[in-house]
Formats: C-alpha cells, sequence, structure tokens
C-alpha cells in the first residue's frame, strides 16, 4: 500500500475498530529479510492485516492517535476468572509502547511525525484494536 501525505489532519477519519489480536513489533536485525523467523513472519501477517483493513475503511492514522489494545484472555483461564478480568487493565507482556510501535510501523510512512500518543491494553474476551485520530491539542 502507498502512503498519502497528510497535511493539517485534513480528511482523517476520527475512528477504526479492528477485530485483530494485537502484535509487539519484533527486533529485527539484517537476517530477517531472508530468515523466516516465526516471530516476523507472524507480525509481517499483522501488519499486512492492518493495512488491508485501514485501506479497506478509509482510515489514516494521523499525528496525534489514541490506540485501545484488547487482549484476548487466555483459554485456559475459568469463566468465573474471565467475567472478573474483562476490560481491567493489561499489566504484563507484550509492552504497550511495543504494541504502538507495531501500529506506527505498519500505517505510516515515518513515526516520527507523531507528536502525540496514547497507548492503553485492557484485557477482553476476543482481541481487537481501537485507533482514534486526536485533532486538538491536548
Amino acid at each position: 500500500m502507498g502512503f498519502q501525505r497528510i497535511q493539517n489532519n485534513q480528511h482523517l477519519s476520527r475512528y477504526m475498530e479492528i477485530n485483530i489480536n494485537p502484535v509487539s513489533a519484533p527486533r529485527q536485525n539484517r537476517s530477517d529479510r531472508w530468515r523466516k523467523r516465526p516471530i516476523v513472519l507472524r507480525y509481517r501477517e499483522y501488519s499486512d492485516a492492518l493495512r488491508q483493513a485501514c485501506l479497506k475503511a478509509g482510515f489514516l492514522l494521523g499525528e496525534a492517535i489514541y490506540i485501545e489494545f484488547h487482549i484476548p484472555m487466555p483459554k485456559s483461564w475459568s469463566k468465573k476468572k474471565k467475567a472478573r478480568m474483562v476490560d481491567t487493565p493489561h499489566q504484563q507482556r507484550p509492552d504497550s509502547d511495543n504494541l504502538a510501535k507495531g501500529i506506527m510501523d505498519s500505517l505510516l510512512p515515518e513515526d516520527c511525525k507523531v507528536w502525540h500518543l496514547e497507548a492503553k491494553k485492557f484485557w477482553s474476551e476476543e482481541g481487537r484494536i481501537v485507533l482514534k485520530n486526536r485533532y486538538e491539542k491536548i
């Protein structure tokens, strides 16, 4: 997908919800171009799916963004524990900064343009990502 130049946050959708399990950006090295490490392959599939979903919805990520990561609960948890943990903060790995880095690397040509980033992680029944463009200065 070719990236479009965004000036002054014009023509941006404010909101996008993607039903996909969040994946953090792995540390990559030069050999990952030809070596097929499973973590890198999984990240590339995730990145392609993100771009495809945003392209289909006409969503462009802006320069001030809010991201919610809804991490699926392990299947091994009891129903009682799942009911107690739904929508509570996810306070373990993967780190929110690595998850956000995966989003920005996938959807922006240069993530240095992002001047405001807010990322939150929650436990949920299904994996999903909520993206919001922020226009006003916070």
